[in-house]
């Protein structure tokens, strides 16, 4: 993983087989890990989208919202069927995942300024989660936004909205990611970097795109879309 800050974004980013087994997807996670780039954003985003993937009867549905991030109103959308790539795996969700969003994010007719993710990126145990994957396939600024822990140790932040703890690896007390709370009085969500942003950029986007709910209008708006 690199943290130093890159004058522009390959023209060509690098690609892999989605046809893999378990053992062949760790070890591209592996590989790919040292890809990631946790930079500042290189100007203000003035779209945001947030991504979603269901899966009901052996089919999947990707649904992908763009948000203008100025009054969050939704500027476009795109959905995507078709069978599942991938089995589910704990740890392998982007293999799953990742197939059904880039055919949904080709009919995008607006392309976000950052991707938003149901799902991990650090916080993940080969610091590679679906946030990262998808920011490094597309080169594109990705954080995750999770609602359950995948790994990691954290003490329990506040109860006020706005409140947070640092999610840290077990063994060497890095930083993986914040345990953020969006709502008073609610279980707090798990925000953590993918590519091309940093875990402060990552966390100010979600606060600044929760309202009445928990979860972020981005995230919140693809999983009501790909639930349709």
């Amino acid at each position: 993983m690199k943290t130093n800050p890159v004058a522009h974004q390959p023209s060509n980013p690098p690609r892999h087989s989605w046809a893999l087994s378990p053992k062949e997807a760790v070890a591209v996670q592996r590989a790919w890990a040292e890809r990631v780039e946790l930079v500042p954003l290189g100007e203000p985003p003035a779209t945001i989208a947030g991504l979603d993937v269901s899966v009901r009867d052996g089919q999947v549905q990707t649904a992908i919202v763009v948000l203008r991030l100025a009054d969050l109103e939704t500027i476009d959308e795109a959905i995507w069927r078709g069978p599942v790539p991938f089995p589910y795996i704990s740890g392998l969700l982007s293999f799953r995942e990742i197939p059904s969003i880039l055919p949904a994010y080709e009919k995008l007719c607006v392309e976000p300024d950052v991707l938003m993710l149901d799902g991990q990126g650090l916080a993940h145990p080969r610091r590679f989660g679906l946030a990262c994957h998808l920011g490094v396939w597309l080169g594109k600024p990705a954080f995750g936004v999770a609602k359950t822990r995948l790994t990691g140790v954290y003490e329990e932040p506040g109860t006020e909205k706005g409140s947070w703890s640092a999610l840290l690896d077990k063994k060497t007390s890095g930083r993986l990611g914040t345990v953020l709370r969006t709502r008073s009085n609610v279980k707090p969500i798990y925000v953590s970097p993918g590519h091309l942003i940093t875990l402060q950029e990552a966390e100010t986007l979600t606060l600044n795109t929760t309202t009445r709910y928990k979860i972020p209008e981005p995230t919140r708006r693809a999983h009501l879309l790909s639930q349709s």
